[in-house]
This record gives C-alpha cells, structure tokens and sequence, in this order.
C-alpha cells in the first residue's frame, strides 16, 4: 500500500475541525499531520509538517482563504491547495482559482468527494 496522503487541515471552527479530524484519522489513505485555526499559520505549519495537501476554509481570521492561498503558492508552489467553503460565491471561487488553489468544494460534500479531491491535489 502507498504511503498515506499528509495533509494539513486549516479550520478555525473547533467543531468542524475536530470533526474533519477524527473522520480522515479513520482512513488508511490520508493522514492529518497538523490542524491550525489561523491562516496566517498556514506557510509555518507547512515548512514544520510538510504535508502533501493543504485542506483549508475559505473564511478564516488572519488571512482568508484566498490570502493564504497565494502566500502558500508563492512559498511553496508544489504542494496542493483544496478550500472548503459553506458561503464563498462564484467571484471569490474564481479568485481561489486564481491564487492557486488545486480545488474549491462545499462543505456539504460527501466525504468520498473530499477524500479524492485531495488525492488529487496530491499528485
């Protein structure tokens, strides 16, 4: 078996955070090697985790999703971006793409869908 996709999850909403957690931490396929609520931590956690995968909230204190986006991409062109958004409308869905955001779903999506997109993302 391949070794796991590493991701980092960026949430600020404990909850939602948690949660993403425990059901990606069920899966032989993917690993959750760091979660920061913050995007201004994002390029910090990254260089200390190195993780194939950033899964990161659209809305977030800090730096918001697009911000994040950009900076990453800019330090680190290599590693992919998949943003989860409840509310981003079609505008700042088109302005993630254009930071460099690998993929944007709802968070209403099934969790086989989040799951592929980010390995995807990872390859």
């Amino acid at each position: 078996m391949a070794r796991p996709v590493r991701i980092l999850l960026v949430e600020d909403n404990q909850v939602f955070r948690d949660a993403l957690q425990l059901l990606l931490g069920m899966r032989a396929d993917v690993e959750v090697v760091a979660a920061v609520a913050d995007g201004t931590h994002v390029i910090a956690a990254v260089e200390q985790h190195q993780p194939d995968v950033v899964l990161m909230d659209f809305r977030l204190p800090g730096m918001d999703g697009v911000q994040a986006t950009s900076a990453l991409k800019e330090a680190r062109p290599d590693i992919g971006v998949v943003v989860l958004t409840a509310s981003a409308n079609s505008r700042e869905i088109e302005a993630l793409y254009a930071a460099g955001a690998t993929a944007c779903l709802t968070k209403d999506q099934e969790l086989e869908t989040i799951i592929e997109t980010i390995k995807s993302a990872a390859t």
